[in-house]
């Protein structure tokens, strides 16, 4: 096989299996500090119940999430040498600022956060909670910063055919870097809040009727509910950002070949690289152009403008539709989940069903979404800056092959292990002796 697909698919699931950690320990972390503040204001000890249970889930992540990150930073060197050689002056200052701000703060004070409930004051372990929360935050900030400058690049100029910074404010506030950054967050907060509502409606169906797991299950619904349209909102300012600098991948996501007035929103469509054309597609007439220019008559540029300098199209159009459609669905139960709980102030059983089967959804939509901006970037490196294949290595097709193949079975080996025992923890959760079980407003379901 070739080379430069084996070692873009071995960076793409080295990738794919570090983000579904740090998605969960970004925002889980701020749901902790929101657990702990409860309890603080109102001594009510079903929040510190949730937030000894979901401690447990915070630290496993958060585990997975270092481990995983590692690898990534070998493939800089062995896979990838042009990166570094190239814009290594900028990559690699971000990178470091991103240790020394975020990583940092987190090691220093993940321990008090996880043991130190008991032995050292209140005050100082949601002080521990918070700078925890805080540097997941800032890590996420500094490494979004990166990835929006590879997409939008800005403030540099090339020397020798090395880029050197001449704004580092311009590259740390890039075109693009407002958008990701908001969407990412607001990615992390939806995939935990599906998390905590999923984890909670199946300790419920399996008895557990606590009060603190019927607050943890409320917390990720109205959270779910609250950031769905934000996250509609955001999405669509930042798919017109993306039109700005990134026409092709637009292109490539709509499935638009010619460039066209009135573009119509393609609902399904086979798109046929080799014709240049769709098949078999279903549409709906100017929304495309509607939603992306805000003008049904609005010209949207085709892909047949970038022949060459395009991504490939099947990917990018089905993985965008698979976010959206993940979002719908998100919008849809988090919303009926609302009025059921408001209404009958405990999930009936066809709702923690449903929870229970959309408790990793968040997942689906991040990676979906994730490859619509990394595939999208095809076939730059830095967009319009560094090439992909002028990035990689001269490694041998069957070294890259070999270690993919162990890559591979050890992440799907994690993903079971970590998944079964996030299940594992929910079964064998008891609340306390002191906390009493949940008061409800129906019979049990």
């Amino acid at each position: 096989m070739d080379p430069l697909l084996l070692a873009r698919i071995q960076f793409g699931a080295n990738i794919s299996f570090h983000i579904l950690f740090p998605t969960i320990s970004i925002a889980l972390s701020w749901v902790l500090l929101f657990f702990k503040l409860r309890y603080n204001r109102s001594g009510d000890i079903k929040w510190m119940g949730a937030y000894r249970f979901w401690v447990k889930v915070f630290a496993l992540t958060f585990a997975l999430g270092v481990v995983s990150g590692i690898t990534m930073s070998f493939q800089f060197g062995t896979n990838w040498p042009g990166y570094m050689e190239t814009v290594g002056n900028i990559a690699g200052p971000l990178l470091a600022y991103e240790v020394l701000t975020a990583f940092f703060l987190e090691a220093a004070f993940l321990g008090i956060m996880l043991f130190g409930s008991e032995r050292v004051s209140n005050r100082m372990h949601t002080l521990a909670t918070f700078l925890v929360a805080f540097g997941t935050s800032m890590s996420a900030f500094w490494i979004l910063v990166l990835n929006s400058w590879m997409q939008t690049p800005v403030g540099f100029e090339m020397i020798d055919g090395k880029a050197h910074a001449t704004d580092w404010l311009a590259i740390l506030f890039n075109p693009s870097m407002p958008y990701r950054l908001s969407h990412m967050l607001l990615a992390s907060g939806l995939t935990v809040a599906f998390l905590l509502a999923g984890l909670s409606a199946y300790r419920w169906l399996r008895g557990d009727k606590a009060a603190s797991v019927l607050a943890s299950l409320k917390t990720g619904i109205y959270l779910a509910a609250a950031l769905i349209p934000l996250q509609i909102f955001v999405g669509d300012m930042h798919g017109l950002n993306t039109l700005e600098h990134q026409p092709a991948k637009i292109a490539a996501v709509e499935g638009i070949w010619e460039t066209e007035r009135g573009a119509p929103m393609l609902l399904f469509a086979l798109p046929n690289s080799a014709t240049r054309s769709n098949d078999y597609a279903i549409g709906i007439p100017k929304l495309a152009s509607l939603i992306l220019k805000h003008d049904p008559n609005g010209e949207i540029r085709g892909l047949n403008e970038f022949v060459g300098q395009h991504p490939p199209v099947p990917p990018l159009f089905w993985a965008f539709r698979i976010m959206v459609g993940v979002g719908m669905l998100m919008l849809l139960l988090s919303w009926l989940g609302s009025w059921q709980l408001r209404r009958h102030g405990a999930p009936q059983r066809w709702l923690a069903m449903a929870l229970v089967g959309m408790t990793f959804s968040g997942w689906v939509a991040t990676l979906a979404g994730w490859y619509v901006t990394e595939i999208g970037r095809q076939p730059w490196l830095v967009y319009g800056v560094l090439r992909t294949a002028d990035a990689a290595s001269k490694v041998p097709a069957g070294m890259i092959a070999s270690t993919l193949f162990a890559y591979l079975a050890l992440y799907a080996a994690l993903i079971v292990a970590y998944v079964s025992v996030l299940f594992y923890l929910a079964r064998k959760a008891k609340y306390a002796k002191y906390e009493k079980p949940a008061a409800t407003q129906t019979a049990p379901v």
